[in-house]
């Protein structure tokens, strides 16, 4: 007979156990009674026996489901043999309700393994990664992977159960702690079991953890599970490490997995193949900054330290989030692709096609190309019978592009023609870049215009490499007669084609065409450094110092452009030959604030003007953060900026991330790329001051200065509000809080988004009352969001206005839609404090 069905309903109608002992007893007793007829009649005497007691809370319910389904499972080999079944306990009078799940069949053995390994997790979305763009298809993605993870060996808990514990009071008290510690918050749980030290063991502990992970109450068994490795009675079990790690990945709690599983290392163990392949998983499917440089440490020591043999989906998983990202930040990963490659090639798994496609993309976006390796896999693709599609074709070519070899480019362009379905625009561009590194710009226009044939039309890519190679040939009516159709197209963005076009005319010293293409950038783009350091070269060059003075001042003035070490540069050697030497020093003395290197050219010219005025000459001090730093540096922290520290060399590194879709990120970047250019890290520094050019994602120097703010706003690397947070809340930190991590609505209501817990909001909202600003706390998940509304909004803008950049009031006062996406979730209208359920993807800021 088949219980599956009966055992689903069961699950689904039974409510929870009575307080009252008696009902029990009475229950027990209908229970005894059904089994001695059949096993069906005594599953409807279960169910209406349990629809006439009165409800309690959630977890009895749940507990006496996962009861009963253990039963159903012994009902068919019991039934076959004809063989009496055990006896529910008795039950005396019970303190607590929980302790009423000993009501259960008893066990021959004094110890029993809790394998959790055949629970089935298919319900559940945590492992699917079909959120990962699709950059290559693999038949076994993230979603495989998770599911693999079934089919790993991981050893079993051994634990007591509940009724073969001897005293009754330790029963009791066990039972108390299993129902109400899931309920309690980190703080209440380690106070409830501080209070239980009289009495608890290692065996008590290990059977609330286990406990804890049956109902899926995975944060408490890690909240025991660390307090229980203080205690002096604790002795480590790999077993129970190992389940836990696993249950917490599973969820996607990377951090607290990978914390047991560091553990578990520590304790000069291996840890087991199935905690390497879920923490892996974690790791690729959150899509926090790091996360996958952490999936790719974690696959190779799960390779070299545990010697294990990954599983195939685990490949490709990872590979996949490899080349999913944009080339120019996958091809840093391509020693760990190959490696991939290796493992697969080794163990003798399959090695699909889009492997290979991956690997020759990877290639392709090199600074010096690996021809011969790139030859290899092409061969090895042969070998296997596989063909080169659309992807790897392009690939090829746009390696060619940067070698210049144009005979294996017109060899792949022609496999190109032959393939249906048509070219890709990418294909016309780099055949253009082909042509153009041979010397050959005219051929290079021959294949635009053949991509305007094909195509019905150019792409904007196609425009501007075009325009590009035309201005680097100084073919003039050329590049002006596409410049002019890139523009009547509509097709953007323009200002990379305007840059080219100035950038030639400065190289013929045709001063009086850099003007009008400097102004119609500026009519048709957004404000760009690159474009008015031309225009100011221009002028230099010209003669004109007076319009030269004018727009320098305009680029000082103006946070969206600002000035760099190129423009302060070309002005200072302006005023030095024109003899203004005044105006040279005080270009200096800026220079010297930002701490930008004079030319060598200019130096000794500078160095004589000094002597003239000055007994010597003043020189860059060393690094040390401004008081509008470091007011600034506080309100970035508090709007969600990080800090990655070395604690063993004491070195603290500040990560700015600003976000591509937010018009006020893209303003704020330049402000503070140029307010902290000094402590920038030389990977992040840009030499061209080309306002494109100025990343989203920049870190500064890791710095033994930044260890105060690392104290304050991130100990052990988790985002904390001071305890005198009130004494650094002044208007220009507000400010910039405001501007990096704040957003106003379209009814003018204006939110703060602020991580930390719940005592460090509180602190806050007693500092922002105290300067008159009432507001309200809505939490979402892990972070708070602090409400200003009506006037409490309106003194708010009146007193960060004048620290709020120029080129920010417009979008701040707005309430720019794109920018307030996030905030529009939030709903203060609700009683609760809380908005929505907590997330999980956001496990890193816990």
């Amino acid at each position: 007979m088949n219980f599956g069905p009966i055992a689903k309903d069961i699950q689904l109608t039974i409510p929870p156990l009575s307080s009252n002992p008696n009902s029990l007893l009475s229950l027990s007793s209908h229970m005894r009674l059904s089994l001695l007829s059949s096993p069906l009649s005594f599953l409807r005497c279960l169910t209406s026996s349990f629809s006439r007691l009165p409800r309690r809370r959630a977890l009895c319910n749940y507990c006496i489901h996962h009861r009963c389904r253990l039963f159903l499972r012994s009902l068919p080999e019991a039934a076959k043999t004809h063989q009496p079944f055990p006896s529910f306990q008795q039950v005396s009078c019970l303190s607590h309700s929980v302790e009423q799940l000993a009501c259960e069949l008893q066990s021959s053995e004094p110890l029993k393994k809790w394998d959790f390994s055949n629970y089935d997790d298919s319900d559940s979305d945590v492992f699917k990664l079909d959120d990962q763009p699709e950059a290559f298809k693999f038949e076994g993605g993230g979603a495989v992977a998770g599911r693999d993870t079934k089919h790993l060996e991981s050893p079993g808990v051994e634990v007591k159960e509940l009724e073969e514990v001897p005293e009754q009071w330790r029963r009791s008290r066990l039972a108390w702690l299993c129902k109400e510690l899931p309920a309690h918050k980190s703080g209440s749980v380690v106070r409830i079991l501080n209070g239980q030290r009289k009495w608890m063991r290692q065996d008590d502990a290990t059977y609330v953890v286990v406990h804890c992970t049956r109902i899926r109450e995975n944060e408490a068994a890690f909240k025991v599970y660390k307090w229980m490795m203080l205690q002096r009675w604790y002795r480590f079990d790999f077993a129970l490490a190992t389940k836990l790690a696993d249950y917490l990945g599973k969820e996607r709690k990377f951090l607290r997995c990978r914390e047991i599983f560091d553990d578990i290392i520590n304790q000069g163990r291996v840890p087991s193949e199935s905690t390497f392949h879920i923490l892996v998983v974690a790791y690729l499917g959150a899509s926090i900054e790091g996360c996958l440089d952490e999936a790719c440490t974690i696959y190779n020591r799960m390779i070299q330290l545990g010697g294990y043999s990954p599983r195939l989906s685990l490949h490709n998983s990872l590979f996949k989030a490899l080349v999913a990202k944009p080339g120019d930040e996958s091809k840093n990963y391509l020693k760990q692709a190959e490696f991939i490659y290796h493992n697969l090639v080794t163990t003798g798994l399959e090695v699909q096609q889009d492997i290979y496609g991956g690997l020759i993309w990877l290639h392709s976006y090199q600074e010096v190309i690996d021809k011969e390796r790139i030859m290899q896999l092409r061969d090895e693709m042969g070998l296997a019978g596989m063909e080169e599609v659309k992807d790897v074709l392009v690939s090829i070519l746009r390696a060619c592009a940067k070698d210049g070899d144009v005979e294996e480019a017109e060899k792949t362009w022609l496999k190109l023609i032959s393939c249906n379905g048509g070219i890709p625009s990418l294909a016309f561009v780099y055949r253009m870049e082909v042509f153009a590194k041979a010397g050959e710009p005219m051929k290079s226009l021959e294949t635009f215009r053949s991509m305007q044939e094909l195509l019905k039309g150019a792409t904007s890519t196609g425009y501007q490499k075009i325009i590009e190679i035309l201005c680097n040939a100084r073919h003039v009516e050329l590049a002006e007669l596409h410049m002019q159709g890139l523009v009547q197209s509509g097709l953007k963005p323009l200002t990379p084609s305007y840059v080219e076009m100035a950038t030639m005319y400065l190289g013929l010293s045709m001063h009086e065409k850099v003007e009008p293409t400097f102004l119609s950038c500026l009519e048709k783009c957004r404000p760009n450094r690159a474009i008015y350091n031309l225009y100011l070269d221009s002028l230099l060059k010209a003669g004109n110092f007076s319009k030269a003075e004018e727009i320098f001042n305009h680029m000082q003035s103006t946070e969206a452009i600002g000035v760099g070490a190129g423009s302060c540069n070309a002005i200072l050697s302006g005023y030095l030959a024109s003899g203004n030497h005044v105006k040279a020093e005080k270009v200096y003395d800026l220079m010297c604030k930002k701490r930008y290197d004079v030319e060598s050219s200019s130096m000794e010219k500078l160095e004589y003007v000094l002597s003239l005025t000055r007994k010597e000459v003043k020189k860059p001090v060393s690094l040390k953060l401004s008081a509008e730093q470091r007011e600034a540096l506080v309100g970035l922290l508090l709007g969600g900026l990080q800090i990655d520290s070395d604690e063993p060399r004491k070195k603290h590194m500040i990560r700015f991330v600003l976000n591509e879709n937010s018009n006020t990120h893209s303003v704020l970047r330049r402000h503070l790329y140029d307010q902290y250019h000094e402590w920038l890290h030389p990977s992040c520094r840009r030499d061209d001051d080309s306002g494109d050019s100025v990343p989203f994602r920049f870190s500064t120097i890791a710095h033994s200065y930044f260890g105060f703010y690392a104290d304050q706003f991130w100990p052990r690397g988790r985002p904390t509000i001071p305890k005198m947070i009130h004494r650094w809340l002044s208007p220009r930190a507000l400010a910039y809080w405001y501007m990096y991590g704040g957003y106003r609505l379209q009814s003018g209501d204006i939110l703060l988004k602020l991580k930390g817990d719940s005592e460090g909001v509180e602190k806050v909202v007693k500092a922002l009352r105290a300067r008159s600003l009432e507001c309200r706390v809505k939490r979402k998940g892990r972070v708070f969001w602090i409400g200003f509304f009506g006037n409490s909004s309106a003194w708010f803008r009146k007193l960060v206005e004048p620290y709020v950049l120029d080129g920010l009031q417009d979008y701040l006062q707005g309430g720019n839609p794109n920018d307030s996406e996030e905030a529009q979730g939030v709903n203060f209208d609700s009683e609760s404090d809380v908005d929505g359920e907590e997330s999980e993807q956001n496990d890193s800021s816990s």
